[in-house]
């Protein structure tokens, strides 16, 4: 496979996706990726990600949210998240057609994805970084009431000082969740995965956990 570059139509809009294949010796999954609130599909913190997975068996499809592809920095309304995820989806299904395909993304991104897959969304699982499970400093307002709908594998992958979800609550939430789903904490990371010098490692080791984590849960959803 070699990058393709699509638009894609949501309802009467259209947006920019890019599909760039592993890195890696085998392309084993491919993973649609949405970004976070504040980013875009070319942000530091996306290209980071993307490009530490793709050396780990994932092919990875970045895109824009309708509001960050016309400029906007009011991020769209769930529903039209969610259907922004959904159509990218459907042209990945229809150009690349792969076995085992995998939806997700950064904070908001991947709570979109979870949306869509509390609803019973057709994938092979579900991989998400940084899970926003409440607003900065207000953990009562909790981002949960779906997840107990999720039936499909989950990898939910945050740090541990993620000011957006702390790991006692999510912890506590999670004992009402009843699909395989793996929680990995990234010590010492915050929101971005960025970690202070204090914890005597570097952003770089931190990405690279992220790569190995996924790419050690990756065989418990691939197709046959």
């Amino acid at each position: 496979m070699s990058t393709s570059e699509w638009r894609v139509a949501v309802g009467s809009d259209d947006t920019r996706a890019v599909y760039e294949p592993a890195t890696s010796p085998s392309e084993n999954a491919v993973f649609v990726c949405a970004h976070g609130a504040g980013g875009n599909m070319s942000d530091r913190a996306m290209l980071a990600a993307a490009n530490t997975l793709r050396g780990h068996g994932f092919g990875v499809v970045r895109f824009n949210f309708l509001y960050k592809e016309k400029g906007s920095g009011r991020p769209d309304a769930m529903p039209k998240l969610m259907d922004t995820v959904a159509a990218v989806v459907d042209r990945v299904r229809t150009d690349l057609a792969p076995k085992t395909l995998i939806i997700g993304g950064r904070s908001m991104g991947g709570r979109a994805a979870s949306m869509l897959a509390a609803d019973g969304f057709d994938a092979s699982g579900l991989l998400l970084l940084a899970y926003p499970l409440h607003p900065e400093g207000q953990p009562e307002k909790l981002r949960d009431a779906h997840l107990p709908r999720i039936t499909m594998p989950v990898l939910c992958i945050n740090g541990t000082r993620d000011g957006l979800c702390t790991p006692e609550i999510m912890m506590r939430v999670l004992q009402t969740v009843t699909a395989p789903w793996e929680m990995h904490w990234l010590d010492g990371a915050d929101h971005s995965f960025h970690v202070l010098k204090s914890s005597g490692r570097n952003d770089a080791a931190v990405l690279a956990e992220v790569g190995d984590v996924s790419e050690r849960w990756l065989p418990r959803v691939m197709s046959p």
